[in-house]
C-alpha cells in the first residue's frame, strides 16, 4: 500500500514545478463554481463559454480568427465554441459577401437576451466574488495560491457570490 508524504497534494508540493496544473485545477475549480451559480438562475451554458458571448457581445459580430484572437485561444478552440453556442440557438453566422470562406459570427436574439440577463445579474455577482476572494492575497504567487485554494475550501465561489445581493 502506498504511503502518503507529508503533503498529498503532489501539485502543491512540486510549486513552481507544476504551476500551469495548479492553475489550470484552480481555474476548473472556479469555473464549476459559477456553473453552479449559473444554473441555480436557471442559465445551463456551460461557464467555459461566458467569454466567447462577451467577446460576441463587446465586438457585435467576428471572424472566427477574430474571435480565437480576443479569446487568446486557438483557431479550433473557438470553432468549437461557436458550434456549441450555435446548436444552443445563441449564436447565428453567415458568410462574407466578399470571401465566402469567412464567415461573420454574431449572437443571436436568445443569445443577446441571454447575454444581457448575465449581464444584470450573474457578471457582476461572479466579479464580486471574484475580486473580494482575491482581495486580500499576500506574499509570492506560490502563497497567493495557497491562500485562494484555502479560501475556496472554506467557501466556494457560488456560496461566495450567493451572500452577495
Amino acid at each position: 500500500m502506498d504511503q502518503l508524504p507529508d503533503h498529498p497534494d503532489i501539485v502543491h508540493a512540486l510549486g513552481h514545478l507544476t504551476l500551469g496544473s495548479r492553475l489550470k485545477r484552480i481555474g476548473e475549480r472556479l469555473q464549476a463554481d459559477v456553473q453552479r451559480l449559473a444554473q441555480a438562475q436557471g442559465i445551463e451554458v456551460p461557464a467555459a463559454l461566458f467569454p466567447t458571448l462577451a467577446a460576441l457581445d463587446r465586438h457585435e459580430a467576428l471572424t472566427v480568427s477574430g474571435l480565437a484572437r480576443a479569446l487568446g485561444i486557438a483557431q479550433p478552440g473557438a470553432t468549437r465554441n461557436l458550434a456549441q453556442l450555435e446548436a444552443m440557438g445563441l449564436v447565428a453566422s453567415a458568410r462574407k459577401a466578399k470571401d465566402q470562406r469567412v464567415r461573420s459570427v454574431t449572437l443571436s436574439r436568445e443569445g443577446a437576451e441571454l447575454v444581457a440577463k448575465m449581464k444584470k445579474g450573474l457578471w457582476p455577482r461572479v466579479e464580486e466574488a471574484v475580486s473580494a476572494l482575491c482581495g486580500g492575497l499576500r506574499g509570492s504567487l506560490l502563497e497567493q495560491l495557497d491562500g485562494l485554494e484555502r479560501a475556496l475550501d472554506d467557501a466556494p465561489l457560488d456560496r461566495r457570490a450567493g451572500r452577495r445581493r
